[in-house]
């Protein structure tokens, strides 16, 4: 099937080599409690552990590495929350190019400073009533850059699905594997890598409840908007699934799990007091649909990718008291 869809498990496996000694290979923890609160033995990869504290450097990294070199030496542009922002950033930096980056006026303090840190200029735009998309279009057509898009292209979808792959290599066969949601990249890339190795596994991405844009688009058959969400999970506020990362995921995703800011913040007490590591509200959701009882079917053994864990003290306390 994976085939005849615009990402292959080639391109996941041609982006690990790439990735390999660029990328941090994040480890996947287990937890007892948590095996026995789910039901189920878990693993979860930490990619809050990968170099900028999310996934996202995978697929950043994998599409710059692969343009041409004029082109990447004219520099990069993107668009994003935070999270892809700081990956194109330190990509940039590793291939020895620039980088400018449109981010939304209301991106948590840390986010934006970490991107500045790694080398880039950042310019602001108001997220609920600006198109990101157009504005980072023509930031790039303008100052003649390569725009590299959050999760919308063939490259850094493949980056991303090296977490799954790492995942599957670490814990085996797996029942079910449950990967956050937003623009749909890292769920199209997990979902290309784990049904090529274990084709019987259980798919599930996790959205916000206000910003269920993919499970309405799976329901519909195509592509459907929703309104910003204003979720405490702000790298998942998109309005509507990507085309490239929808085309994969209305094949091989088997479900969507909805859950709210509250389930989240439970996610990222558990995940800090009984776990050790730190999540960010984004990076917790797909723990959240495990403790909240979101995914059915009963499998034995289930994998979950942490997607991220950028997040300042102020803001993560103020988020865990709720």
């Amino acid at each position: 099937m994976t085939a005849a869809l615009p990402v292959t498990f080639d391109d996941v496996r041609d982006a690990a080599v790439r990735l390999d000694g660029i990328a941090h290979r994040t480890p996947v923890l287990t937890s007892r409690t948590l095996d026995a609160l789910v039901g189920a033995e878990v693993f979860v990869k930490c990619e809050n552990l990968q170099r900028v504290g999310a996934f996202k450097f995978r697929g950043a990294y994998n599409a710059a590495a692969q343009l041409p070199p004029e082109r990447l030496g004219r520099g990069l542009a993107a668009y994003s929350s935070g999270n892809h922002a700081q990956a194109v950033a330190l990509a940039a930096r590793e291939l020895g190019t620039s980088a400018v980056i449109l981010m939304p006026e209301d991106t948590p303090r840390s986010k934006r400073e970490a991107t500045v840190g790694y080398g880039a200029e950042v310019v602001t735009y108001d997220r609920y009533t600006q198109d990101r998309t157009a504005l980072g279009e023509a930031l790039a057509a303008e100052r003649g850059l390569t725009l590299v898009p959050p999760y919308d292209h063939p490259h850094v979808i493949a980056g991303q699905g090296t977490a799954a792959l790492e995942l599957l290599q670490d814990a085996g066969e797996l029942d079910a594997l449950v990967v956050p949601v937003g623009g749909g990249g890292l769920m199209a890339g997990s979902a290309v890598t784990a049904r090529a190795l274990h084709p019987g596994v259980r798919l599930i991405g996790v959205e916000p409840d206000d910003g269920d844009d993919t499970k309405r688009s799976l329901e519909a058959g195509e592509r459907v908007s929703v309104p910003v969400p204003r979720s405490i999970a702000d790298g998942q506020a998109t309005s509507a699934p990507g085309e490239i990362t929808f085309a994969v995921n209305r094949h091989l995703v088997d479900g969507i799990a909805l859950v709210g800011d509250d389930e989240i913040r439970d996610a990222m007490r558990f995940a800090f007091e009984r776990l050790k590591i730190v999540l960010e509200p984004s990076g917790a959701t797909a723990l959240a649909a495990l403790l909240s009882g979101r995914v059915d079917g009963r499998p034995r053994r289930i994998g979950l990718i942490a997607s991220g864990g950028n997040i300042d003290t102020r803001r993560f306390t103020d988020i865990v008291k709720g």
